[in-house]
């Protein structure tokens, strides 16, 4: 069938391509196969417009941890809308759930590195806005240093960092690049702490560590020590396949980032608030960062917020400047905006009360065991999870660890088929499925979500066999 609005009268899939360009989406596949509109969420599930009814394997984007029909943070959004539903943070105005939420964000926040500590908090719209700004407050940081030449950003190799210009240059993956002239050329990119797919032959991830310290060490010396200001790194890559560091990984880079005094960045946009077991993947993967920035799971992703966190290290000098200038010069329209700021401090108070990270860990061991599983199916190379994230990788043969020809599509296909299943995934780069439930799944619907998914693998055996031949 084709959807297209002059073929398909009025019916709200032909308006949806009619009027409406969807993100991360290939046009003439909407027209052919429509959109899937969706009706209602409860708990761990979405219901589309036909009535179906499917498990939200990655909790949205990666960021509807309290699931999808929480009342208190829609209580929380109609009390605020009542009280006050606008109001600004330019020129020392504020709100109360600002001034409370910020002071939440602080008091929980990981260890900073160089001996300091989160001082405060700037807030955003979205992972991408907060990105951008973590960028402008490094060059802002640095002038104030008296080195404004530092404007190099370094990321990783498919790192995902957002998409507004500066933060989509971060974002080392090609589908938010090409056609857009993307990255910019301040951004240069170092090496993915993947050891799985990056290894060299017979090097132990204690070798493979060093070998990615060394790396980033030899970009930052090429492109001048005096021009490079900050590294921007996720503790546990997200959308660029679920990569989980080695141990000792954020150790050994933290001394080459301070020996030529570059910034680390942890972007916790979507590890942040218990994904990875603890509050903050900072604390997972011994980030100890200079910055942070944080999104989605800050509010379950009710409402649009973002934050900025910045240690003592940092605002110091950031405060000095904007006294000298006379003003902060950077925020936007929505910076702290009451109710959204009021949903995100409901739901960092849900996660408090309700003990949601003592969950991730008690349910955590059972996800990791049905993760492990599928290394059963002989077209699955690698099995990843920490806390309540993780991944499958598709190989053609898991002793050589080789990749099937990009074209077969064939992470794609077992998306398509586990939504069959009744369990929405998503395919990752590299041919990879990434699995983000809700963080309240229970320990039954975590188990019956995953048969749902096996039984989805049984049935691409024969597909994976018939690509193979």
């Amino acid at each position: 069938m084709n959807f297209d609005d002059s073929t398909s009268g009025n019916s709200p899939a032909s308006r949806d391509i009619a009027f409406h360009l969807h993100p991360y989406t290939n046009p003439s596949l909407l027209r052919e196969s429509g959109p899937h509109i969706m009706a209602r969420g409860d708990g761990v599930f979405v219901h589309d417009d036909n009535g179906q009814k499917f498990y939200e394997g990655m909790s949205g984007l990666w960021c509807t941890s309290l699931g999808f029909s929480e009342p208190e943070l829609v209580e929380a959004a109609i009390t605020q809308l009542r009280t006050l539903p606008f109001y600004h943070s330019f020129a020392g105005k504020t709100v109360n759930p600002a001034i409370d939420l910020a002071e939440m964000l602080i008091k929980s926040a990981p260890p900073a590195g160089r001996n300091s500590q989160m001082s405060k908090v700037q807030f955003a719209a979205s992972g991408s806005e907060a990105n951008d700004t973590a960028i402008k407050i490094v060059w802002y940081y640095h002038a104030a240093k008296g080195t404004p030449e530092k404007r190099k950003i370094i990321s990783r190799k498919r790192g995902y960092h957002g998409v507004t210009i500066a933060a989509a240059s971060m974002t080392a993956l090609p589908y938010a690049q090409d056609g857009f002239g993307l990255p910019l050329d301040f951004v240069k990119h170092t090496t993915t702490p993947d050891y799985y797919n990056g290894a060299l032959e017979g090097e132990s991830e204690a070798d493979f560590v060093a070998r990615c310290a060394a790396e980033l060490e030899a970009l930052i010396l090429a492109e001048g020590p005096e021009t490079v200001g900050a590294l921007f790194a996720e503790p546990v890559m997200g959308a660029g396949g679920v990569i989980i560091p080695p141990a000792g990984y954020f150790a050994t880079i933290r001394e080459v980032l301070h020996k030529y005094d570059v910034l680390l960045v942890a972007d916790e946009v979507i590890c942040g608030f218990g994904r990875t077991g603890n509050m903050w993947g900072s604390q997972t993967m011994d980030v100890q960062p200079d910055m942070l920035t944080c999104a989605k799971a800050l509010s379950s992703a009710y409402l649009p917020i973002s934050a900025v966190m910045m240690s003592d290290h940092v605002h110091g000098p950031l405060a000095e400047q904007a006294e000298q200038l006379g003003i902060f010069g950077h925020g936007y329209t929505y910076s702290a905006h009451p109710v959204c700021a009021a949903v995100a401090l409901r739901t960092q108070q849900l996660i408090a009360e309700r003990d949601i990270i003592g969950h991730v860990r008690r349910i955590a061991p059972a996800f990791a065991t049905r993760v492990e599983r599928f290394d059963r199916f002989d077209f699955i190379g690698n099995v990843r999870a920490i806390g309540l994230i993780g991944a499958m990788e598709f190989c053609t043969d898991r002793s050589s660890g080789g990749k099937f020809d990009p074209s077969h599509k064939i992470a794609a296909k077992a998306v398509a088929k586990i939504q069959e299943h009744g369990v929405i995934l998503r395919a990752l780069p590299g041919d990879i499925v990434g699995f983000c439930p809700p963080l309240i799944i229970s320990e039954d619907e975590l188990h019956d979500l995953f048969d749902r998914v096996e039984l989805a693998m049984d049935a691409m055996q024969s597909i994976a066999d018939e690509i193979r031949t």
